[in-house]
C-alpha cells in the first residue's frame, strides 16, 4: 500500500516542478530568401582547405598469399598490418617514430584495468 501512494506523489512533485519551468519567449521568423535572380552566377568561389581528421589513412594491397594494410597519420607511415591467407594477422608497429618497425602479434599492451559490473541489461 506504501509504494503506490509514494509513487504517485512523487509523480505530482515532477509534474509541478515541469509547470514552473520559465516559458522562453517565440524564436523570430527567419529573413527571406533572396531570389534566385539576385544571385550573381559567376560568384567568386573560396578554396577549401582539406579538413584536418584524426581518422588515419589507410592502404590497402592484396596479394595472392597476404594483405598489407599500411596505417598513415599525418603522411607518416606508423603501423603496418600483415594478414597471411591462412594465419591470424600480425602488426609492424613504430613505437618510436624512427622508422624502426617492430613486431607484434596483437594490439594487445597487455595492460589489464581493473572492471567491475555495474549493472547488466
Amino acid at each position: 500500500m506504501r509504494l503506490p501512494v509514494v509513487l504517485l506523489l512523487s509523480s505530482l512533485s515532477l509534474t509541478a516542478l515541469a509547470e514552473d519551468a520559465p516559458k522562453l519567449p517565440a524564436a523570430p521568423p527567419p529573413p527571406p530568401m533572396a531570389p534566385a535572380s539576385a544571385v550573381p552566377d559567376t560568384a567568386p568561389v573560396a578554396p577549401v582547405a582539406p579538413v584536418d581528421t584524426d581518422e588515419p589513412a589507410v592502404t590497402i594491397s592484396t596479394q595472392a598469399e597476404r594483405t598489407v594494410e599500411e596505417y598513415r597519420m599525418a603522411g607518416r607511415l606508423y603501423m603496418i598490418k600483415i594478414t597471411p591467407k591462412n594465419a591470424p594477422p600480425y602488426y609492424l608497429i613504430d613505437d618510436r617514430g624512427d622508422g624502426k618497425f617492430v613486431r607484434q602479434e596483437s594490439l594487445d599492451t597487455g595492460f589489464r584495468p581493473p572492471q567491475w559490473v555495474i549493472h547488466r541489461f
